[in-house]
Parts: structure tokens; C-alpha cells; sequence
């Protein structure tokens, strides 16, 4: 689904990823971690072809970055982002919203949908708890209610990569709570897209996800299965503090150790 081999990103005279090897695969569910400015967005950037490295090699969905249309990748990547929410129309319909994803566009204009594109959507909108939004103005859903119709409009497309960029953030805990228990039921479909989820924190870290990425000053720290990569050590070296790190059931909890 995904390779980058040796990747680095240089902007402004800053590393912002170096030297990072990362493989996906069909199937996988991984979540990446890291603090502000440790390169989770930008590596996010490359995944969705949306930016080029500097040095390495990326491979998305066996097709090599530089040496393919990004115009013909796009469509077969579900991505949900900040950077892309601002980009929608506060006037758009929710439905609409998600159903121009099928084009690859924000904002209706002259393309046409069948029935099919318009029951795919009404689908997706259910599936995430927001099916009664369908007629509403974007711009005055609630934060939990955008972020919830975003990843719906990430799924339109039926992608084979599926990549969210902190989807909980400025969620209050209801909202990610519920978020949490969508996003793991998605995962634990098998027909599901490979996904990649970034967040700060642990505690969004939902359910069924199988990997794991730790990344600080844009180097990977430690990758692989979440449940032997996901250490307090491994976490600790990530954040730069010393933290405990606690389970239970499937859930997982951080804090700062006493006197910190």
C-alpha cells in the first residue's frame, strides 16, 4: 500500500523528515505518533502525494512517486485533514460534500452523480451517525459533526489507502469518544482501506489498529506492532519526558510520572 524508502523533506532550510523508512500494508491499520513538530502531517503529505521528498524513494499503491499521474493517484487515497476541511465550502450541503469527493473537487459545479453516487453517500453519512445532516450547510455543523463528514467524504471514493490527520482534534470528550468507536469499527472491516491515523495521543489510539509509529525532530523512533512497539520507554524517547504508560482492555492511557 505504502513505502518510503530513506525519505527526507527539506523546506526553508529545515529537516522536516529524515531519513525515514516506512512500509503499509494491505490491510494494516497503523497509528503515528509524535509530538508538535515532529513530522506527522508532512509525512502525511507524502502519503496522499500531495508533496514530493527531497531524497528517498516513495511508493503509493505500487506506483512511484515522480513517475506517475498524481491526478490518477489521488482518487484511490482517502485523506481527512485540517488543511483540506478549510478548503470546503461553508455554503455546501453535507451530502454534497462527500459526494464531490468523487471527483476529486470541493464545491459542486458541473459534474453529474447518479443515484448510486447519491445512496453511496447517504450510506457512508449513516455509518459515521451523521445521516441527518445530509441537507444542512457545512458550515454550521459543530466541529464533531465536520470531522465525522470528512471522513465520510475520505471514504466516497472507496480508497484503497485511507489517511486521517489528527480526526479527533478539538473534539470535546463526548465527541471523541464516539469518533474513537466509529473509527475502530471501520478498522475491524475487513473490506476496509489500509489505514494511518495520526494523532498526539494515546488515548485516541482506537481499537483493532494493528501497527504503530513513533516519530520526534522528524526520525522514526520505533515502528512496528502496536502491542510490543507501544512501550513506556518508546514513548517516553518520543515525547521527551518521562511518562507511564497504562492499559486497559483496548484502550491506552499517558501520563506524566509524579514530579514531572
Amino acid at each position: 500500500m505504502l513505502r518510503l524508502s530513506d525519505v527526507t523533506v527539506r523546506r526553508d532550510g529545515a529537516t522536516l523528515l529524515d531519513g525515514i523508512d516506512w512500509h503499509v500494508q494491505e490491510g494494516d491499520r497503523w497509528v503515528v505518533l509524535g509530538p508538535n513538530g515532529a513530522g506527522k502531517t508532512t509525512l502525511l503529505q507524502v502519503a496522499s502525494a500531495n508533496l514530493h521528498p527531497t531524497r528517498g524513494t516513495v511508493e503509493i499503491l505500487q506506483e512511484r512517486l515522480g513517475a506517475v499521474d498524481v491526478f490518477e493517484l489521488r482518487p484511490r487515497i482517502g485523506l481527512s485533514s485540517a488543511a483540506l476541511a478549510d478548503r470546503l465550502p461553508g455554503r455546501e450541503t453535507v451530502r454534497d460534500v462527500v459526494l464531490t469527493a468523487s471527483y476529486a473537487v470541493v464545491g459542486r459545479w458541473r459534474e453529474r452523480y447518479d443515484h448510486t453516487d447519491a445512496a453511496r453517500a447517504d450510506g457512508l453519512l449513516e455509518t459515521l451517525g451523521v445521516a441527518g445532516l445530509a441537507d444542512r450547510r457545512f458550515g454550521t455543523l459543530s466541529e464533531g459533526e465536520r470531522k465525522r463528514v470528512q471522513i465520510a467524504r475520505a471514504l466516497m471514493t472507496d480508497p484503497e489507502l485511507m489517511l486521517l490527520d489528527e480526526p479527533a482534534a478539538g473534539l470535546d470528550l463526548g465527541g471523541r469518544e464516539d469518533l474513537v468507536r466509529r473509527l475502530s469499527g471501520i478498522a475491524a472491516d475487513p473490506y476496509a482501506p489500509a489505514l494511518v491515523l495520526v494523532t498526539h495521543h494515546v488515548e485516541e489510539i482506537p481499537p483493532g489498529f494493528t501497527h504503530v509509529l513513533l516519530l520526534r525532530g522528524g526520525r522514526v523512533v520505533a515502528a512496528g506492532p502496536t502491542e510490543t512497539t507501544l512501550t513506556a520507554a518508546a514513548l517516553q524517547a518520543t515525547f521527551g519526558l518521562p511518562l507511564e504508560l497504562q492499559r486497559q482492555g483496548s484502550r491506552w492511557t499517558a501520563r506524566a510520572t509524579d514530579g514531572v
